[in-house]
């Protein structure tokens, strides 16, 4: 049997590994399923938005020179000629001294081109009830007008390829009166959590136990990412049944994620299953980041497609950070995110309140808790405890970075804290 030693790498090193895996397939999504995916092409206008110019104000519909000098001390006159409503143009075209009554979101007759607000306005009623509407401002051509087209040109890209569908990207689309988007698949991802100690989180446990925590974790983070998710449930360490389970898995996910039996301790049971599957291979067995060092990565190709897997350390802690620093990124890749590493972190900046030591050689990530100032900076005070508490999590509102080059930080220096949640 082949024996495969633990042999961490660089953390850059490790991602270039994860970026290798291609993403999801293409699939149409209809706009209300859409959101949080990323784009597989570029998607072109059917038509131009708006169709016709409109007004951004309420106010007058005028034709930009007849306002040109217009002051509070030497206003503009023009006579208002009517009305136009919101879902009716106006039939007949603006003619030279006249101005319409217009409302957000009006069309512009013919002859007009800008709109003057309203509180750039005054109106004089006559005694033959016409009205004269006094002009406080000058206009420029197309000011407070949306033009054709100027959202959305007809046949021109809108939408590009791995953009990320928000609102803002179902909002346009629906104006344009797209049904559908050309998205990457949502990756979906498997979790096995594995170990004889382990039991469902509705049983008690007795001595020796302990309840299964990283499935459910994991899942909401794996979720958070954008993943569809499908756990495995709780597999004993067992090679027949961990490897049935992981063939199944294959066959119905994007990702695998095997929770424990990372560790040097129980590296032999993974790789083995590992090593028993056909058309697999070990990429990595160890990452120089803490905590989080003895993550697995492989590949399986099932029926033409290669499917990552990754061994999470069984530790809660480590598999957090793997993760956030990790995994959440890499789902995100194979989702179609181009940017998906190296898009920065939403930090906050803060101030350590003691000295962290690190050992030269690996990137630590250090658990803080956030405390703003009366001066409205922050505090990042570090949370001791055992690696394996669930409560240094509880009570950590970030992480910091150690690179892997440096000794340390020390107190009062300048941090960025990475969100947990």
């Amino acid at each position: 049997m082949q024996h495969f030693f633990f042999t961490p790498l660089d953390k850059k090193e490790y991602i270039k590994l994860l970026e290798t895996f291609p993403a999801t397939d293409h699939e149409e999504y209809p706009l209300d399923v859409a959101y949080n995916t990323y784009l597989s092409k570029d998607v072109l206008s059917p038509e131009n938005l708006p169709l016709a110019a409109r007004s951004c104000m309420d106010g007058y519909a005028v034709i930009a020179q007849n306002t040109f000098g217009a002051t509070e001390h030497n206003p503009a006159y023009l006579e208002k000629i009517g009305e136009i409503s919101i879902e009716k143009p106006y039939d007949a075209p603006l003619t030279m001294n006249n101005c319409l009554w217009i409302p957000t979101g009006g069309v512009l007759p013919h002859g007009a081109n800008a709109v003057v607000m309203v509180e750039q306005t005054q109106n004089f009623v006559k005694e033959d009830g016409t009205e004269t509407i006094e002009i406080y401002k000058a206009s420029a051509p197309f000011e407070n007008v949306m033009q054709v087209g100027e959202d959305a040109k007809e046949g021109s890209p809108v939408l590009f390829c791995s953009q990320k569908i928000r609102a803002q990207e179902i909002g346009l689309a629906a104006a344009l009166g797209l049904r559908t988007l050309p998205v990457h698949k949502k990756v979906r991802v498997g979790i096995i959590s594995t170990g004889d100690e382990l039991i469902p989180y509705t049983e008690k446990p007795v001595i020796g136990q302990v309840r299964d925590v990283n499935s459910h974790a994991l899942s909401i983070l794996a979720k958070k990412a954008g993943a569809v998710v499908h756990s495995y449930g709780i597999v004993p360490d067992n090679h027949a049944l961990l490897l049935s389970t992981v063939q199944t898995a294959l066959k119905e996910n994007d990702l695998i994620l095997l929770s424990g039996g990372s560790s040097i301790g129980m590296r032999d049971l993974t790789i083995e299953v590992l090593e028993a599957l056909e058309n697999t291979k070990i990429l990595a067995h160890g990452i120089n980041i803490s905590p989080g060092k003895p993550t697995i990565l492989a590949s399986s190709t099932v029926n033409g497609k290669e499917t990552p897997i990754v061994g999470l350390p069984g530790q809660i802690a480590s598999a957090h950070v793997v993760m956030l620093v990790l995994i959440m990124p890499f789902i995100e890749h194979l989702a179609g995110n181009t940017k998906a590493f190296s898009s920065p972190h939403a930090a906050f900046t803060a101030r350590l309140t003691r000295n962290i030591p690190s050992k030269p050689g690996r990137e630590d990530f250090c658990r803080v808790q956030l405390v703003e100032n009366e001066d409205n900076t922050y505090s990042a005070v570090p949370v001791l405890g055992k690696s394996g508490l669930l409560r240094t999590l509880l009570l950590a509102d970030g992480l910091v970075v150690i690179p892997s080059q440096s000794e340390g930080l020390y107190k009062d220096d300048s941090v960025q804290v990475i969100p947990l949640d």
